[in-house]
C-alpha cells in the first residue's frame, strides 16, 4: 500500500494522545476521570474557534445531501443487520447453542502456542485492551474535523459520506454472509448467559432442519401450553418481524427494545464488524492524512485483530475477511470523496474554460494575452478564497458543527461499552 505524503504531524500526535489518555482507564482510573473531560473539552473548543476561519463551507454545503443520504443508508443497513443478528441467534433455539462446540480455529492455536514462546511482557501487551470500537470511531471523527485546520482535503462531509456509505455496504454484505450459513459461536456459553430464548428450534428450522418429533423440549412445551405457536405480541405494522425475531414474554413487548438487546448475537458472524470499522478508519486515515500516525493506526488494527481471536469474540477467518473486505470496499467508493486533486481543481476548471482562447493566443504568439488570461485565473481563485461566507453559509456552518458535536457525543455514549 502506498503511503501518502507526511503532513505536519499534529493530528497524529492528538490521535495518539487520545488513545493514551483513554488507556488510563485501566492503568489509573482516577487520572482517566480527570484528563479525559479536559482533553475532549479542549478539542471541541479548538474546533469551534476554527469555524470562522474555515474557507470551504460552500463545498461542505454541496456535500451535505450525499452526507445525509449516506447516513440514512447506514442506519437502514444497521437496522437490517440487527434483525439478522437476532434471527440467526434464536432460529435454532437455545439447546442448539448449548450443544454445539466451537469450530477448530488454527489462529487460536497459533496464539496459544505463541503465549508459550514469547516473553511474558510481550504476551501482556498482546492481551491489553488498548483500543476498542469507539476509539476507531473517534479517530475517524477527529480526522473529519481536521478539515477545519486544512489537515485533510475538504469537504469533511464528503469524507464522512464515503465512510458511512462504505460502512453501510459492508454491513449489508456482512449480514447476508452470516445469515447464509449459521455457524456456532466461539463462546458456547454466550447464548444461555445473554439471552432468554426458547430452547426448541423455530418452526421453520423444525420443518427444514430437524424433525419436530425428536425435540423433547418442544413437545414438553406444547403439552404445557396446549398451543403449537410461540409467543406473538401485538407489534402492529411491525408484526411481520415476529417470525424472524422470536420474542419472549420476559424480553418486553416492544420490537425496538428487543433489537437493542441483540448486541453481537451468539453465533459466529462472518465477518467481524469491529474489525471492519477498524479497517475503514485506518484506510480513511491513510488516504486523507498519511504519515507515521497511519502506520501506528494499522498496528493498532493488527493488535485488535489478534485480540478478537485471542478472546474468542471471533474466529480468525472473520478478522481476515473483514480486513480485505474493508480495504476493497474503501477503494471502490472513491467516487464519493477522494484525497486526490486538492486546491488546484478550481484552477484546472477555469483553465478548461479558457482553453480555446489560451491556445489561440499561443498560436498568435500573443504573450501579453496569455499572461492576462493566466492572471485572470489566479486572481479569480484568490477572490474566491477571500470572499467571506454568506449568512446562509454561516447558518449552515453553525448547524453542521452542532450536529457533528452531537454525533460525537452519541457515538461516544452508545459505543463506549464496545
Amino acid at each position: 500500500m502506498r503511503w501518502p505524503a507526511v503532513k505536519s504531524g499534529g493530528l497524529g500526535v492528538v490521535a495518539m494522545t487520545y488513545v493514551a489518555v483513554d488507556y488510563l482507564r485501566i492503568l489509573s482510573p482516577t487520572w482517566h476521570e480527570r484528563l479525559q473531560p479536559v482533553l475532549w473539552s479542549l478539542l471541541a473548543l479548538v474546533a469551534v474557534t476554527r469555524v470562522p476561519f474555515y474557507r470551504h463551507w460552500s463545498a461542505e454545503f454541496r456535500a451535505a445531501i450525499s452526507f445525509l443520504a449516506s447516513m440514512i443508508f447506514m442506519l437502514s443497513a444497521l437496522l437490517f443487520e440487527a434483525c439478522t443478528v437476532r434471527f440467526v441467534t434464536v432460529v435454532l433455539g437455545l439447546n442448539w447453542h448449548n450443544g454445539r462446540p466451537p469450530l477448530p480455529d488454527t489462529g487460536q492455536w497459533l496464539l496459544l502456542a505463541l503465549n508459550e514462546k514469547l516473553p511474558e511482557a510481550v504476551v501482556e501487551i498482546l492481551r491489553a485492551h488498548i483500543i476498542g470500537l469507539h476509539h476507531y470511531l473517534m479517530l475517524f471523527i477527529m480526522l473529519a474535523f481536521s478539515v477545519l485546520f486544512e489537515s485533510v482535503k475538504a469537504p469533511g462531509l464528503g469524507l464522512g459520506a464515503r465512510y458511512m456509505f462504505t460502512m453501510a455496504v459492508g454491513r449489508l454484505l456482512r449480514a447476508i454472509t452470516f445469515a447464509s450459513t449459521i455457524l456456532p459461536s466461539a463462546r458456547p456459553w454466550c447464548a444461555s448467559s445473554r439471552y432468554s430464548i426458547p430452547g426448541h428450534p423455530h418452526r421453520w428450522a423444525q420443518k427444514y432442519y430437524v424433525p419436530y418429533a425428536s425435540d423433547a423440549n418442544a413437545i414438553r412445551q406444547v403439552i404445557e401450553r396446549d398451543i403449537a405457536y410461540d409467543y406473538r405480541p401485538d407489534w402492529g405494522s411491525m408484526s411481520f418481524l415476529i417470525d424472524f425475531l422470536r420474542p419472549n414474554t420476559s424480553e418486553g413487548s416492544s420490537w425496538y427494545s428487543l433489537l437493542k438487546k441483540a448486541g453481537g448475537g451468539c453465533n459466529d458472524l462472518v465477518y467481524s464488524g469491529h474489525m471492519f470499522v477498524a479497517v475503514l478508519t485506518a484506510m480513511a486515515w491513510t488516504e486523507a492524512y498519511g504519515g507515521f500516525s497511519s502506520v501506528l493506526i494499522w498496528l493498532l488494527v493488527m493488535h485488535s485483530a489478534q485480540r478478537e481471536v485471542r478472546e474468542r469474540h471471533h474466529y480468525s477467518v472473520d478478522c481476515v475477511v473483514a480486513i480485505y473486505v474493508g480495504i476493497l470496499l474503501w477503494k471502490m467508493t472513491g467516487f464519493i470523496w477522494s484525497a486526490k486533486g486538492g486546491t488546484g481543481d478550481s484552477r484546472l476548471t477555469k483553465l478548461g474554460k479558457i482553453q480555446g482562447r489560451l491556445l489561440q493566443a499561443a498560436k498568435d504568439s500573443d504573450m501579453d494575452e496569455v499572461r492576462e488570461l493566466l492572471k485572470d485565473v489566479e486572481l479569480g481563485n484568490q477572490e474566491s478564497l477571500k470572499q467571506g461566507p454568506s449568512k446562509v453559509m454561516w447558518l449552515f456552518a453553525s448547524g453542521t458543527i452542532f450536529f457533528s458535536l452531537t454525533i460525537v457525543i452519541l457515538a461516544f455514549t452508545w459505543t463506549s461499552d464496545g
